[in-house]
This record gives C-alpha cells, sequence and structure tokens, in this order.
C-alpha cells in the first residue's frame, strides 16, 4: 500500500524534528561522529573486516559507505550488517552513484541500504553536467527518487563537489538542487569543496534549514606549502565548531563525517588523528 504525506503532515513532521534537535545542541549533546570510508579506501579493498574493526576501535561511531558497495549481493550485505553490529558501528548513509538512479537500480541499491541498516542513499556525484537545464534534470532524478525512496522510509541526497558551489550561467548549480528539490532531499555538504570554491558554509547552511542532515568533515587550506585537502582536520578552516552548531540548531543535523582524501600519513592514522582533533573541537 503506497502512503502519502499532506503539505500539513510534512510541515508538521518537520516542525517536530526541529522541535526534537534543537534543544540536544542546546544540552551540549553531539551528533554522531562517523567516517566516510572512501578515507581508508585502499585498506577497505584489501580487507573489510579489519578495516572496519579498526575503524571501531578508533572511536568512530558510524561509517558511510561509497562505490563498491552498490555492487554487493544481499546476502554480502547481510553479513556487513552483522560486522557493524558486533562494532557497534551504524551504517549512517552511502554514496551511490547517479547511475544507480533509475527505479529498477535504485529498487536495488535500496534493498542493500536497508540490509545494511543506512537510512540514506546519496548521490555522490551528477556526473558531467554543463549547463542549468541539465542540473534540474538532476534535480528531477533526485525528486523521483525520494519518492519511491519514501515508500521504504528510506531517504535521498545528494553531495557537492566545488563545481555545484562554482556559477554557471550567472547562478550557482547547488542553488538549483536546492530550488527544484523537496526539503525531504539531503543536501549532505562538503565543507572541504564548498570553501574551494569560495563559498561560506555556514552562510549555506542558514540559508537551507533542515536540509543538512549530514556534513563531511574535509578539511581545506590555501596557502604556500599546503596542498589543498592535504591536512588533518581542525589544520585549515577554523569554524567547523560553529558550522556544526548552526547545523544542529536547524533542526536537521543528525550526524558528521570525516573524510580525509590523502595525507602524508598511512590512511588509518590520519583518520584517527582527525578524530582526535574534532573531538577537541567540539569540546
Amino acid at each position: 500500500m503506497e502512503h502519502t504525506l499532506s503539505r500539513r503532515s510534512f510541515l508538521g513532521a518537520s516542525a517536530a524534528l526541529a522541535a526534537a534537535s534543537s534543544p540536544l545542541f542546546a544540552a551540549g549533546k553531539k551528533p554522531v561522529l562517523g567516517l566516510e570510508l572512501y578515507s581508508v579506501r585502499n585498506e577497505l579493498a584489501k580487507d573489510l573486516p579489519g578495516t572496519l574493526k579498526a575503524v571501531a576501535k578508533m572511536g568512530y561511531e558510524g561509517v558511510e559507505f561509497f562505490g563498491p558497495y552498490a555492487d554487493w549481493k544481499l546476502d554480502y550485505a547481510k553479513e556487513v550488517r552483522k560486522m557493524l553490529d558486533d562494532l557497534n558501528l551504524k551504517a549512517l548513509s552511502a554514496h551511490t552513484g547517479a547511475k544507480y538512479f533509475t527505479p529498477d537500480e535504485l529498487a536495488r541499491v535500496a534493498e542493500l541500504n536497508l540490509a545494511i541498516g543506512s537510512k540514506y542513499i546519496v548521490m555522490s556525484s551528477a556526473g558531467r553536467v554543463t549547463t542549468l537545464d541539465g542540473w534540474k534534470e538532476v534535480g528531477a532524478k533526485l525528486t523521483a527518487a525520494d519518492a519511491q525512496l519514501k515508500k521504504l522510509k528510506l531517504r535521498t541526497g545528494f553531495h557537492n563537489h566545488a563545481t555545484e558551489f562554482t556559477p554557471l550561467e550567472g547562478k550557482r548549480p547547488i542553488e538549483v538542487l536546492a530550488a527544484t528539490t523537496p526539503k525531504s532531499v539531503v543536501l549532505q555538504l562538503d565543507v572541504g569543496t564548498c570553501l574551494q570554491a569560495g563559498s561560506d558554509p555556514i552562510e549555506w547552511t542558514k540559508a537551507n534549514p533542515g536540509r543538512i542532515v549530514s556534513l563531511h568533515l574535509k578539511d581545506w587550506k590555501n596557502a604556500p606549502g599546503h596542498e589543498g585537502y592535504r591536512i588533518l582536520l581542525g589544520e585549515g578552516y577554523g569554524k567547523f565548531k560553529e558550522l556544526i552548531q548552526t547545523a544542529g540548531k536547524s533542526g536537521g543535523l543528525e550526524y558528521v563525517l570525516v573524510e580525509q582524501e590523502g595525507h602524508e600519513l598511512p590512511a588509518l592514522e590520519a583518520s584517527e588523528k582527525c578524530l582526535q582533533n574534532l573531538k577537541k573541537i567540539l569540546g
């Protein structure tokens, strides 16, 4: 049986979510601290169980899967869920390629997400889009996915790169996506790429209350001797705490994800140091 959500019900649910979320942050509670597993992609490819165990030992509370998961068999996804449960890790979301956002493929991928316990199927990239009309088409694809996933009590979202914050035909594509999708579509904010494009992540979060359910805490520093993302969390952008508090007060933020794309330190060590820095930032 299909269930529809009236505008009045949706607004009521949104208000309830805001009311439930804001006091948590006011009382000093913190969002779930997770790791985007792309940070340890090579280790994960060689030894998934061992890598998940190492991530849990560091103190991470959850993880976000990416790319390769979408081609798992259902039985394997169930095995991964048992690993997560045994380690007390949550599958927070899954980065999923745009090619999987067709009705049939999305239904299959949704089954995998349900098996591992993930609630959010996030489009990891739209691919090459060169016009604002093209971005409207991406918005339409996300809107269709949102309608399909709601029936399964799942949600969809979009993960930005610098491209979406870079003006195209006089407007930022991320603004087009926000305007052409329902508010139930999550705008997963990658802080580093937002900064790279010269945009203000706090300003964007304030402009989209309730939609920044998750943050990718990837740092960025544009200075001599530094290579963009090749720094640890906390060594570049100085307003992570303010950003997290802003997203929390908006009534949307549920979890944050450390993402470390590359560093002179081994990936697991860099991921652990980033978590230590994040905990210091949050206080």
